[in-house]
């Protein structure tokens, strides 16, 4: 299952909006309901609009009213391409202990995490109960 995921992912990344800095990144999520949702990053001149492609696979996700993740999966065009910072506290809102965030570089080649593994001590909606 995660080798199919990784390799959606990687074709996908065909599809990113990478004009300025050539970087392209694919991210495809699995629901605990076994959903599929994809999302590859979209740049922006100005930058700061730009969208990293987790949020925006999560974000589709979510408009369809899923927030269970089983796998989140982010290929990229480094050997390994790990969330940013706004991406995992994105990410954290949403994930849970069982959740596996998968870097992967080929079908072959990927590791795996959770969200307490990339973003340690972290702020979350537990926080404001």
């Amino acid at each position: 299952m995660i080798k199919d995921l990784i390799k959606k992912a990687l074709d996908l990344k065909e599809r990113a909006y990478a004009p300025y800095s050539n970087f392209h990144v694919a991210c495809v999520v699995m629901t605990k309901s076994g959903k599929i949702f994809e999302g590859v990053n979209v740049e922006n001149a100005a930058y700061s609009p730009s969208l990293c492609a987790e949020r925006n696979a999560l974000s589709t996700a979510i408009t369809q009213g899923e927030r269970d993740f089983a796998y989140i999966v982010i290929t990229g065009d480094s050997d390994y391409t790990y969330p940013c910072g706004v991406c995992r506290q994105f990410i954290r809102e949403f994930a849970d202990g069982d959740t596996r965030i998968v870097v992967a570089k080929d079908s072959e080649n990927y590791k795996t995490y959770t969200i307490e593994d990339l973003l340690p001590e972290s702020f979350s909606k537990k926080d404001l109960e």
